[in-house]
């Protein structure tokens, strides 16, 4: 990578959900920083007691095995042979402090930023369904209502049949009386 700053929207791309967490993979950090993930790794065991279980964790074999899949990892034969490691956000900003680059430093501002955008747009969608909720919850009341009247609309405008003419000759004479009775 170059020493240019690293675009928000790349960052963004590599964050991923889990555990209920967002999360950068050790091996994303990595490129990101432009290191190796096993220096990375290095650095981080090297300042264990700055990484708290809440700060990173080590996936299991059923999270690895979900990313073989969805991202192509190694399964091994020269690939790695410990489990990735996921940083939440305050490991990340933790990563800040143990790795001292000046690359280090631009990378963690673009992904804090990254994280800050991620968690403003979950809010304003959160914000939008809330909103459409409340919006079917009014209309769905009415829906009934609504519908008597668009039948009564449709009532109004459509227009009346007339009578249909009869085709033919029809002659309209009154009829002549006879008399039928005793003489």
């Amino acid at each position: 990578m170059s020493k240019d700053i690293i675009p928000i929207q790349q960052v963004a791309q590599t964050i991923r959900f889990l555990r209920e967490e967002r999360v950068l993979l050790d091996f994303d950090l990595a490129r990101l920083y432009g290191v190796t993930t096993g220096n990375l790794n290095k650095t981080v065991r090297r300042n264990r007691d700055r990484f708290p279980a809440d700060f990173m964790f080590q996936l299991t074999a059923e999270e690895t095995k979900s990313l073989i899949f969805q991202f192509g990892i190694s399964k091994g034969r020269g690939g790695r042979r410990h489990f990735p490691y996921a940083f939440t956000e305050q490991g990340v900003a933790m990563l800040s402090s143990v790795l001292n680059s000046e690359r280090a430093v631009r990378v963690n501002i673009a992904i804090m930023r990254a994280f800050v955008n991620l968690r403003q747009t979950l809010e304003a969608n959160r914000e939008l369904g809330r909103e459409f909720s409340e919006l079917e919850d009014r209309v769905g009341k009415h829906d009934q209502e609504i519908a008597a009247i668009m039948e009564a609309i449709r009532q109004l405008i459509t227009p009346l049949e007339k009578p249909r003419r009869e085709i033919g000759f029809h002659v309209r004479e009154r009829t002549a009386r006879y008399r039928t009775g005793e003489r």
